[in-house]
């Protein structure tokens, strides 16, 4: 499957029914969702491999992982609303995901068994909470040895220097993401923002 393809695919899921600010819910637009996952498949970290998706929202990671040929994909998130809209979203694509309602920093998560050789995810950037994303990254090390993750833009160098030591910033690719009016402190209908696609290596 080309990225044209699944970009088409990736089109076509539901997004959030009631997005809740406190948690950064904001639909990963499928022009940056294709482009992260086709790029991990180049990579040889998606086909045959197991994925795991961490705050998965409405699923869209999760499910282009599975259309492009996962061994098996599990997505977390911990707002049950959003998981039920994944697994219709899996369900319509015809996909297998095994999406669980988790707090991502739970020790639940450790003994889940949730060991996986890839995790791509689109964590919060931080708007509502300071460092929001630093949870997901400890969690996707210590789950898989390849991260794929989407950022704001300059972030790559706190990444660099909040993961040395344990990873190594492979590859840095910015992608226009396309921000809709989700909440009701929004003035524009649309916002057009710059995000970092971040690799990392487990060391």
């Amino acid at each position: 499957m080309n990225l044209r393809q699944l970009e088409m695919r990736l089109e076509r899921l539901e997004g959030y029914e009631r997005p809740i600010a406190r948690l950064e819910q904001y639909q990963t637009p499928a022009p940056v969702a294709a482009r992260l996952l086709h790029h991990a498949a180049m990579q040889g970290a998606i086909e045959g491999r197991r994925v795991c998706d961490l705050g998965c929202g409405t699923g869209i990671l999760a499910c282009g992982a599975a259309l492009l040929g996962a061994s098996t994909v599990t997505g977390l998130d911990i707002d049950p609303a959003a998981i039920s809209v994944a697994r219709r979203n899996a369900e319509m694509l015809g996909v297998s995901v095994d999406f669980i309602v988790a707090d991502i920093r739970s020790p639940d998560v450790d003994r889940a068994g949730l060991a996986c050789d890839t995790v791509v995810m689109n964590p919060p950037f931080g708007a509502q909470k300071a460092h929001a994303d630093r949870p997901f990254i400890d969690r996707a090390l210590e789950l898989a040895a390849e991260v794929y993750g989407i950022f704001n833009e300059g972030s790559a160098p706190f990444v660099a220097t909040y993961t040395e030591g344990r990873a190594t910033v492979e590859e840095v690719i910015r992608c226009a993401f396309l921000l809709r009016k989700t909440f009701a402190h929004h003035r524009k209908e649309r916002v057009d923002i710059t995000v970092e696609v971040i690799r990392l290596r487990r060391i």
